[in-house]
């Protein structure tokens, strides 16, 4: 059985990883995020997650399975952040109302043989949005370290008309690809006692 290293301190991929019953050490990585010239959502988003993986694997003292993952905002071909300020988000969250966008989450797994990205592109339509609302929706606290200005899973659920591909990917880790990514390299799910072990490699 391949041990799992997950490359980041997410609560949400740290339990959508339980949900399917994986086993797994934390050992966050930080990378720039700056996006590159000419990049676009996906490219960008399959990038930092490969650049995450990377960055953990080389910290590790011993050769272990890393799980790096991204998720990005886009609307227009344009990726949204994370808001810096009330500002910042409000205008995301217009940017978004009574539209559809997309949620692109890239998975990448490092291994000591190889690695591999994949990536899944998930369609969310909007109601219509106003500015007192995204206002009062900031005082939440919720959009401050989101892509795009709101968490799916939280409070932002009221604004969701419709989406079309993979909820568990919009939140962070789109399971279906993620459970079948990790069982090509041997990682196991389904796992009596699964979750988060005690102490994380370093």
């Amino acid at each position: 059985m391949t041990e799992l290293i997950l490359a980041s301190a997410s609560p949400r991929r740290r339990a959508l990883l339980e949900q399917i019953g994986v086993a797994y050490r934390v050992v966050p990585s930080s990378i720039c995020e700056a996006v590159q010239a000419g990049e676009t959502p996906s490219g960008y988003t399959m990038r930092l997650a490969l650049e995450k993986a990377l960055s953990c694997y080389r910290q590790l003292d011993r050769p272990l399975a890393v799980l790096g993952a991204d998720t990005s905002v886009a609307i227009d071909g344009s990726i949204l952040g994370k808001p810096e300020h009330e500002a910042d988000a409000i205008s995301m969250l217009m940017r978004l109302s009574g539209r559809t966008h997309q949620v692109i989450t890239a998975v990448a797994l490092v291994t000591p043989q190889q690695h591999e990205v994949i990536h899944v592109t998930t369609e969310v339509s909007f109601s219509e949005l106003n500015e007192t609302l995204c206002r009062d929706y900031w005082h939440t606290g919720e959009p401050l370290d989101k892509a795009g200005g709101y968490a799916i899973q939280g409070k932002a659920a009221v604004f969701v008309r419709s989406i079309t591909g993979s909820y568990s990917g919009v939140v962070g880790l789109p399971l279906f690809e993620t459970a079948a990514l990790l069982q090509r390299h041997g990682v196991m799910i389904w796992q009596q006692g699964a979750g988060v072990k005690e102490h994380a490699y370093g």
